[in-house]
């Protein structure tokens, strides 16, 4: 066997403290990318991996899905943690490989084509409108985290799903606790046994909305879900609830990091935000670049099916790889000054939402909630200012602030 490139910045990916850490992670990821783009990591209580930390090699690898597949390890997790979702059977889009993933797909598909899009763009605006007129009559302090970006998407998806509104806060700390299984304040304990009892109970809570929804169709995007079937046959009960709850989480999570992470940039650049409000024009490349900015996805894995080679690096068959999204958004050899944060960034080739066949299903849906809400913001924001320290989720998957304290004046 040939050396494996190991180097101990990689660590830093099985550290869920590191993101919490925004300085440490990029300076330990920028490490990466000069030093060692392909490096061997192997630390207590994980299964091995290599670490790909360069845009091109990302892409690469995202674009050969028979010969780097999902299954069976997508995502990053402990050895324990692997095992018990394993046994529970949790089996998302994320988890499949086509021809499989491409059936289970199309399930939702439509709901998320540009059509439906334009269908829905009114609702979003409304709702944009909503939550910053919320934001007047709170002021002139907030924690925008908690108290408007963690709402705003939670509503919409919720409403996509066509679940009651009384169980939005349910939902909403179901997936706090889920993503935020690795976080001291989010998570409901240190145990993994508690964190997969939030997976059980969320299992439970889908199980009896596709009841219901079998029982009595409506026009929503659970029915669609609970009645699909493939080739003449329904889904299982536990491919119909990993159906609801990839949609649940990933629809809401993401794109509220995305928001809160897009504001604090624009606190911090005031410049940045003074250019984007003299020419709202520049809104679909600022949603761009916030998305870049705050790549709320970390991370997903690969696992090869042959030996190959990556940047001359001997990949052998059964391995995985750690594609690192944060990483790759911040290439300096893909964007010029990836540091520094402009809304009229052009071109804008980030990953954030991933590439090829596994390309994020919401993301029209993202990029429409993030612009129509800072279209609504931007040019009624009068002054804004942090009212003290932001502060990021621990995470090794999934995040971005937890914590965003503003003040704040609005014209009404």
């Amino acid at each position: 066997m040939s050396t494996r490139i190991i180097d101990q910045a990689a660590n830093v990916f099985a550290d869920p403290s590191a993101y919490a850490d925004e300085a440490k992670l990029h300076a330990a990821l920028a490490h990466l990318r000069a030093n060692a783009p392909v490096s061997w990591v192997d630390v207590p209580g994980y299964r091995p991996f290599w670490a790909i930390t360069k845009h091109a090699d990302v892409m690469e690898i995202e674009r050969a899905n028979t010969l780097f597949t999902n299954s069976p390890r997508p995502v990053l997790a402990t050895m324990e943690g692997d095992d018990q979702q394993a046994a529970i059977g949790v089996k998302t889009l994320i988890h499949m490989d086509d021809p499989e993933h491409r059936a289970v797909r199309a399930i939702g598909a439509d709901w998320f084509r540009p059509k439906a899009m334009r269908a829905l763009k009114i609702r979003i605006d409304e709702l944009a409108r909503r939550y910053v007129d919320q934001m007047v009559a709170a002021g002139p302090e907030c924690d925008f985290v908690q108290e408007v970006a963690v709402n705003y998407p939670l509503y919409v998806i919720m409403s996509m799903l066509g679940m009651p509104e009384s169980d939005f806060p349910l939902m909403l700390k179901y997936t706090q606790e889920l993503f935020g299984s690795d976080d001291a304040e989010m998570q409901r304990s240190a145990s993994l046994e508690e964190s997969m009892a939030v997976l059980l109970e969320m299992f439970a809570y889908f199980n009896d909305m596709t009841a219901s929804r079998r029982a009595t169709p409506t026009e929503d995007l659970a029915s669609a879900i609970a009645n699909a079937t493939i080739d003449g046959e329904p889904l299982s009960d536990i491919d119909t609830v990993s159906y609801y709850l990839i949609i649940a989480t990933a629809g809401h999570d993401t794109t509220s990091a995305v928001i809160s992470g897009g504001l604090h940039a624009l606190i911090e650049n005031p410049d940045q935000r003074e250019r984007l409000r003299a020419n709202m024009d520049l809104m679909s490349l600022a949603t761009e670049e916030m998305i870049r900015w705050v790549t709320p996805v970390k991370e997903f894995m690969r696992t090869a099916r042959a030996d190959t080679t990556i940047r001359g690096v001997p990949i052998a068959e059964g391995e995985s790889v750690l594609l690192s999204y944060a990483s790759s958004n911040r290439d300096e050899d893909v964007f010029g000054d990836p540091f520094r944060f402009d809304v009229g960034r052009s071109p804008n080739k980030h990953n954030a939402f991933g590439y090829g066949v596994h390309f994020c299903l919401g993301a029209a849906l993202a990029r429409m909630e993030v612009n129509s809400f800072f279209s609504e913001l931007v040019p009624r924001l009068e002054s804004i200012e942090l009212t003290g320290d932001p502060e990021h989720i621990a995470t090794i998957f999934v995040g971005g602030l937890k914590h965003l304290p503003i003040r704040y004046s609005l014209t009404g």
